[in-house]
């Protein structure tokens, strides 16, 4: 309970990002647009990495021996798939950065741990494209949340969580919640900040600079957290982004985002 003359914190308001952002059905639309265009200009092959119907993945090859990245969409794990995100792929190929986006099975029809199983199994089927070298891993919200674990877990040979939830214990008392169903053991359980750092890990946590203090207080934190057992990391609040906007850069070949995510997928090629 808050003490005398301290504030309550709302976390439905703080984490409730559609609601936060009336413009976000027009930024989904460019992502949608986006995404069209580039499956028209360069074809992905889908491929399955599990048996059920949402374990498919996009693959956007720049080429035999070229680095493939992997890309995990947001939604709360509960909205969304790997065909909104296409648009992503041509700014990386532009520099000889392969991409795979993963589709993954959304609550409540699966729980959390669920879905984590799923995306290792797609990250692991890209290792096998990637040479046997743990991939780049960066994804934007929940997607930030997984990359987080995959790194953690050493699918990933670096990875980069774009305003990522990685402590979800706030999320119980909201909205979100309903489709999650988690309780305190199990949030805490899910939560990445204090899972297990591998040796020579680099982990990027960028937020926009206009979200709410909550999302710019989860990426700040995870790099503090991280950074106190050894990971190199980097925090950075992107001016002027939102939560939607925040993944504007990543349509830009040129932005320093993705520069960054180049450089990373190529050390780990």
């Amino acid at each position: 309970m808050a003490g005398k003359g301290e504030a309550v914190l709302d976390l439905e308001a703080e984490y409730n990002n559609r609601a936060r952002c009336p413009d976000h059905p027009a930024v989904m639309a460019r992502w949608k647009a986006s995404a069209e265009a580039a499956r028209a200009a360069h074809p992905p092959v889908e491929i399955a990495y599990g048996d059920g119907p949402r374990e498919r993945m996009d693959l956007f090859s720049a080429g035999e021996g070229r680095p493939v990245a992997v890309f995990l969409h947001g939604g709360y794990w509960q909205a969304l798939d790997k065909s909104w995100f296409s648009g992503v792929a041509p700014a990386l190929l532009a520099h000889g950065v392969g991409l795979a986006v993963p589709s993954y099975d959304l609550a409540p029809s699966v729980r959390l741990g669920a879905i984590l199983r799923q995306v290792r199994a797609a990250v692991d089927a890209v290792r096998g494209l990637n040479a046997g070298a743990p991939p780049l891993v960066f994804g934007h919200s929940a997607g930030g949340h997984m990359a987080a674990a995959m790194l953690s877990e050493g699918r990933a040979g670096a990875a980069v969580a774009i305003s990522g939830v990685f402590d979800l214990t706030p999320l119980i008392p909201t909205t979100l919640n309903t489709a999650l169903d988690l309780d305190a053991a199990e949030a805490s359980a899910l939560s990445v900040t204090q899972w297990p750092v591998p040796a020579g890990a680099v982990l990027d946590c960028l937020v926009g600079g206009g979200e709410s203090p909550e999302f710019v207080r989860q990426s700040r934190d995870m790099a503090a957290d991280w950074v106190a057992r050894g990971v190199q990391t980097r925090f950075e609040a992107l001016a002027g982004l939102d939560h939607f906007t925040v993944l504007d850069p990543l349509f830009d070949a040129d932005s320093a985002l993705v520069r960054r995510l180049v450089g990373l997928a190529g050390h780990q090629a």
